[in-house]
């Protein structure tokens, strides 16, 4: 029964992976390559392995139990029913906020709290580790938005790396491109480290745990980890570029591929170091004194079966009844912007501002419509300025759907499309009311560039990049602030907002103060119209 709440109401995000089961959504992403998280398989297995590895041992070292300790203390049993309440009550939590993996972590608590209570404080103890080591199997949320900071910190470093190689670059980005053509290599999420990352300190705290039984020792076999993720993968992407640059395409394609493993031989080279030195600076105390010590008592429920399973399915049957509850219930909330006739799209920005600026249909990518859910919404524009046409400003409107994940962190869109991203900082913006004042509201304002080769040398390209969520009560700057309150709207309140995430660029070839201006006065007539005034300061 306990299963079956996590099968038949496990995941409420079915914009990707239209499943309630818990279990489809985790296991189909350790076979997509695009869920970058195939390294679960192996954690699945290792898992498997420590468990019986744990039990064996365990039973060895200390034999059969005698007759008078077959009962424990039911005082004992406190952590159980720990594990149990807060498993159930933190998945409850995660399918209201539409965040799975919060979820699957209360998967393994109320997995931990069944072992424990069916196999007394021997078989929770052998299970402790290897349930936490699945957290590791879990797919990172939104792995582009965690390495955007590592790909860029790594490909700045290999374009020192290669310039001090006398080899030119030029960085556009995650992007490292020859001026003569020669090699053009994306460092996207694969190569920035946080794949390996997550994999690699899996394998360290394994390497950490099978050496040490202190926590403490465990734990500083990791710190390396982390440095030496971040080297592995600077060694990568320089050998990358050296190869190509003196031995063509196919020389950069074959270190592409062996440094692919040379990462984990840096990184799981160095943790072994690592665990070598902590064992000789720093040696634990002698085995068998620790191991006298341990005390192992069986669990009251060896002689109350039928009490265990009925704890258990009467804590599932209810929570499956309060989660059907949940899952039933009409979606409430409004939208962020002004809704088009068919109820789904932003309505249409307007084509003409004035006679000073003319919109140009933006259309949206098959990718886009291909990536998103399907009930996400668009709304965009290009607007040109009638008296000069090299003046242009693009203002978007994505509107999310039900599901929370149509809307992700606007710098990954930038940096795969070759802008990198020199600066960033909140500001605020206004827009005309109809008693004639203005109404204020934050953004994230960005300077970006990009690169360009001409006859003349590199040619540095800058623009601005405005962008803020609109929800139907607020207006925030941040991505980070968008998911906190999306996820309290649901969980307090059982409403799930459509959130606008709207975004304005245009070339600050002319000077910082001439672009804020420009796109300020295409959002002063653009947007009053569309975006919800509320939550604003007026």
């Amino acid at each position: 029964m306990g299963a079956g709440v996590w099968h038949f109401f496990g995941n409420a995000t079915r914009g990707y992976i239209d499943s309630a089961s818990v279990f489809w959504w985790w296991g189909y992403q350790w076979f997509d390559p695009r869920s970058e998280a195939e390294h679960g398989l192996l954690i699945l297995g290792l898992s498997g392995w420590l468990l019986g590895r744990n039990a064996r041992g365990r039973t060895n070292r200390q034999g059969p139990r005698p007759k008078d300790q077959r009962t424990e203390d039911v005082s004992s049993l406190w952590p159980v029913g720990l594990a149990l309440g807060f498993g159930l009550a933190l998945h409850a939590l995660g399918f209201a906020a539409q965040q799975t993996r919060v979820s699957v972590v209360a998967l393994l608590v109320f997995a931990w709290g069944v072992v424990r209570l069916g196999g007394g404080r021997r078989w929770g103890t052998a299970a402790a580790f290897p349930l936490g080591f699945l957290v590791f199997a879990i797919p990172v949320g939104g792995i582009d938005e965690i390495g955007l900071p590592l790909r860029l910190r790594v490909v700045e470093a290999g374009e020192v790396l290669a310039k001090a190689m006398g080899i030119a670059v030029v960085r556009n980005g995650t992007q490292l491109v020859a001026p003569d053509g020669r090699f053009n290599y994306d460092v996207a999420a694969p190569c920035s480290g946080v794949n390996s990352l997550v994999a690699l300190v899996a394998l360290s705290a394994l390497v950490g745990y099978l050496n040490f039984r202190g926590w403490a020792r465990r734990a500083l076999v990791l710190v390396p980890c982390l440095p030496l993720v971040y080297a592995g993968n600077v060694a990568r992407i320089t050998s990358i570029v050296a190869a190509a640059q003196w031995g063509g395409t196919k020389a950069g394609e074959w270190a592409h591929a062996v440094m692919g493993y040379g990462v984990f031989v840096i990184v799981l080279g160095g943790v072994w170091a690592a665990a070598a030195a902590v064992r000789r600076w720093w040696p634990e105390p002698d085995e068998a004194a620790s191991e006298a010590r341990e005390v192992d008592p069986a669990d009251a429920s060896e002689r109350r079966p039928y009490l265990t399973a009925t704890v258990i399915i009467a804590l599932a049957v209810g929570e499956m009844f309060f989660l059907s509850a949940l899952a039933a219930r009409p979606a409430q909330g409004e939208a962020g912007v002004a809704l088009a006739a068919d109820g789904l799209n932003p309505v249409e920005l307007p084509a003409f501002l004035g006679t000073e600026w003319i919109g140009r249909r933006a259309e949206v990518t098959t990718v886009e419509r291909d990536l998103l859910p399907a009930d996400t919404g668009f709304a965009r524009k290009s607007y040109v300025a009638v008296a000069n046409p090299t003046q242009q400003v693009f203002l978007s409107v994505v509107l999310s759907g039900r599901d929370r994940s149509s809307i992700h962190r606007p710098e990954l869109c930038l940096v795969g499309q070759g802008w990198t991203i020199e600066s960033g900082q909140e500001r605020r913006f206004s827009l005309p009311t109809a008693d004639g004042g203005r109404a204020e509201f934050p953004v994230t304002l960005l300077r970006v560039r990009r690169e360009i080769t001409s006859p003349r040398g590199p040619v540095v390209v800058p623009q601005l990049v405005a962008y803020w969520f609109v929800g139907a009560d607020t207006v925030v700057a941040t991505h980070g602030r968008r998911i906190a309150r999306d996820a309290w709207n649901r969980v307090a309140h059982g409403r799930a907002d459509r959130w606008a995430y709207i975004l304005a660029q245009t070339d600050a070839v002319d000077g910082e103060e001439a672009a804020l201006a420009r796109m300020k006065g295409v959002l002063d007539v653009a947007l009053p119209g569309v975006q919800r005034m509320v939550g604003v300061r007026p």
